[in-house]
């Protein structure tokens, strides 16, 4: 058994490393692919203005690449008009496997993305057109999808366990 587990662990950490460039460019499976194992957090993205982001535009601001690299930043590369769990965890064709996502470093290898202040600010700038400056802490508080105290269990409790080793 701990020979398959080791063959397993340097298989994904070859494919981590090979992939490591091109797992930024993994194509998106969309958020129902998230809602399976993640459901309260993609019932907070449901009711987020991320959701429905390229809905908020005009005729002409949906032709406007200015307004979409915000708006909806993957609709030429991977067709979605929204601002998805994808668009700031990256796409999740690597990493979206249940084996994969047990493993916090192993996901991370192959594409998962923990969005920054950095990563926010792409779009929530100065120049963005807002009537009010972007503060991050209280803007985090709003889109809070992972913490305990937003989805009412342990922070565990949406990723499943894996099962238990019966003794012979």
């Amino acid at each position: 058994m701990r020979a398959r587990g080791s063959w397993i662990l340097s298989f994904a950490l070859a494919l981590a490393l090979s992939l490591s460039g091109a797992a930024m460019a993994a194509d998106f499976l969309g958020p129902e692919s998230c809602k399976g194992c993640h459901p309260a957090a993609y019932d907070a993205w449901m009711q987020s203005k991320h959701a429905r982001a390229g809905d908020s535009l005009s005729e002409a601001q949906q032709k406007d690449a200015r307004c979409l690299s915000c708006h909806a930043p993957d609709q030429a590369s991977q067709g979605v008009g929204h601002v998805t769990c994808e668009t700031c965890h990256g796409g999740g064709q690597y990493y979206s496997p249940n084996y994969v996502m047990k493993d916090a470093e192993l996901a991370r290898l192959v594409g998962l993305v923990d969005p920054s202040e950095k990563a926010c600010r792409n779009c929530h700038d100065a120049s963005s057109p807002s009537l009010k400056p972007f503060n991050f802490v209280e803007s985090l508080k709003a889109i809070d999808h992972w913490s305990a105290a937003r989805t009412g269990k342990s922070a565990r409790a949406e990723t499943p366990s894996p099962e238990p080793v019966k003794k012979k």
